[in-house]
């Protein structure tokens, strides 16, 4: 049975972007949470931008007393390494993989997207994205982790192995710590991925510096797209 499409906000920077990011939000936020940084971000240099915020489904989260809100999958606990919810991460991906292919039918190909996430968000962009079986543009992966680490190995696919990999995180983060965005990192270089890491000194959030990189980072992937 074919899943209903994601409800979406988009905002594009100039007519006939050439360009689209897929930008997936936190746990309990929807997909105007991010809208302000298409405004906050320097795009000057970049082409033309569709960016696409998509609203997770609701659902009861283990961890928080089985409270209702949106959220790409289930957290059954504060280690989110020891129990993972499995098959609320394939789901979550294979609805995210229909937004790629609704911009592939909408004139841009597969290499002209970036996937891009906080929190939840961004481990559903590594989740996607080192899957996916076509070459894309990019992954900015902010404040996160690397999902279902052990079966990467067998379930990435080597088209992306080379895709730009932006993944930054706050050094007195309390939410995700620090280290386990750290290990992630080493997983990803260990496998062969290009990884450009950045750390900053705030909590679960994004800073001004932090914009100022994602911006350069930006520009220098989009360049020529």
């Amino acid at each position: 049975m074919t899943q209903d499409i994601l409800a979406t906000v988009e905002r594009e920077t100039a007519p006939n972007p050439s360009v689209s990011i897929i930008w997936m939000h936190g746990l309990g936020a929807d997909g105007n949470d991010f809208l302000s940084i298409v405004r906050e971000l320097d795009l000057q240099n970049c082409p033309g931008i569709r960016f696409i915020f998509p609203t997770a489904p609701t659902m009861p989260i283990t961890f928080y007393d089985r409270y209702v809100m949106r959220a790409w999958y289930d957290i059954l606990g504060k280690d989110l390494a020891a129990r993972e919810d499995e098959n609320g991460l394939r789901a979550s991906q294979k609805r995210i993989e229909q937004l790629i292919a609704r911009e592939n039918a909408r004139g841009i190909p597969s290499d002209h997207i970036i996937l891009a996430g906080f929190s939840q968000g961004c481990a559903m962009t590594l989740q996607t994205g080192l899957r996916y079986p076509e070459k894309l543009a990019g992954l900015l992966c902010l404040s996160g982790y690397l999902p279902l680490r052990n079966f990467l190995a067998e379930e990435r696919h080597e088209a992306n192995t080379g895709t730009p990999i932006f993944q930054a995180h706050g050094q007195v983060d309390d939410v995700i710590q620090i280290q386990r965005a750290k290990e992630s990192r080493d997983l990803l270089l260990a496998a062969g991925y290009q990884v450009d890491w950045h750390e900053y000194l705030m909590a679960h959030q994004v800073c001004k510096e932090e914009l100022t990189d994602i911006s350069q980072w930006l520009e220098k992937v989009l360049q020529g797209k």
